[in-house]
């Protein structure tokens, strides 16, 4: 371990090799950081929590490969609450709060003072912005873009196989969503394979998203349609 200064630990901590620790850290109790892992300055990780897992890899798993992602990057002043995991690959920037139960899988990049809350699973080849706010219990299928400024209510639902786990032909065309900068989705919403929400959009709380959402409009319903325009002082141009 090459560290700038001794951390603070709890029992139990364990560190593998050629992990590098920035100043001011401090770890819980039963805390997990595998190899090669790189944490910055003014860290706190909480009990039982684990850095750098190796991805696991079935079979029978449509993202099954070879890939040997990178060690981990944890950034200066993230806090990573009780029990989450984040696996090797993933590259977290300063300032984010990763609470607790929370899981960031393989190859997923968070921006600066994102907020990822409880019990989130981001999973593999995602991409999350800075200053965005995923609410506890939602579920961001791999290879999903979440641009900057973005909002996601609890337990969101999102999806990227529109062939529902059946036919070798859906490995073509398995694709995340996409939200744009500043857009919104509420609580309980489902949003189906491959969609966009746009730029300053807004997804109603419950809401089934079959189609794209232009930008700066509401939609709402099941099916979702169009409901209206993003009301001007709610525009995140004039809310940053």
């Amino acid at each position: 371990m090459k560290e700038l200064n001794q951390p603070k630990t709890g029992s139990n901590f364990f560190i593998g090799a050629d992990v590098q620790i920035g100043k001011n850290c401090i770890f819980g109790n039963n805390v997990v950081i595998h190899d090669g892992t790189t944490i910055g300055d003014n860290v706190r990780i909480d009990d039982n929590s684990v850095i750098g897992k190796s991805k696991l890899k079935s079979p029978n798993s449509a993202m099954a490969t070879d890939e040997v992602p990178p060690p981990a990057k944890i950034g200066n002043g993230v806090l990573i609450g009780a029990g989450v995991v984040v696996y090797a690959g993933a590259d977290i920037g300063d300032k984010v709060l990763i609470a607790d139960q929370a899981a960031v899988q393989f190859n997923v990049s968070v921006g600066e003072m994102t907020i990822i809350g409880r019990g989130v699973l981001i999973e593999s080849k995602c991409s999350v912005g800075k200053k965005c706010k995923i609410e506890s219990n939602t579920y961001i299928t791999a290879m999903s873009v979440i641009e900057d400024y973005c909002f996601i209510a609890p337990c969101v639902a999102t999806s990227n196989d529109n062939y529902a786990g059946r036919s070798k032909e859906r490995f073509k065309y398995f694709k995340g969503v996409t939200v744009k900068r500043g857009g919104r989705i509420g609580v309980h919403a489902t949003i189906l394979p491959g969609i966009t929400i746009g730029e300053d959009a807004m997804v109603a709380a419950g809401a089934l998203v079959t189609k794209d959402v232009p930008a700066g409009k509401i939609y709402a319903g099941v099916p979702a349609k169009e409901f209206g325009d993003v009301p001007e002082d709610q525009l995140l141009k004039n809310n940053i």
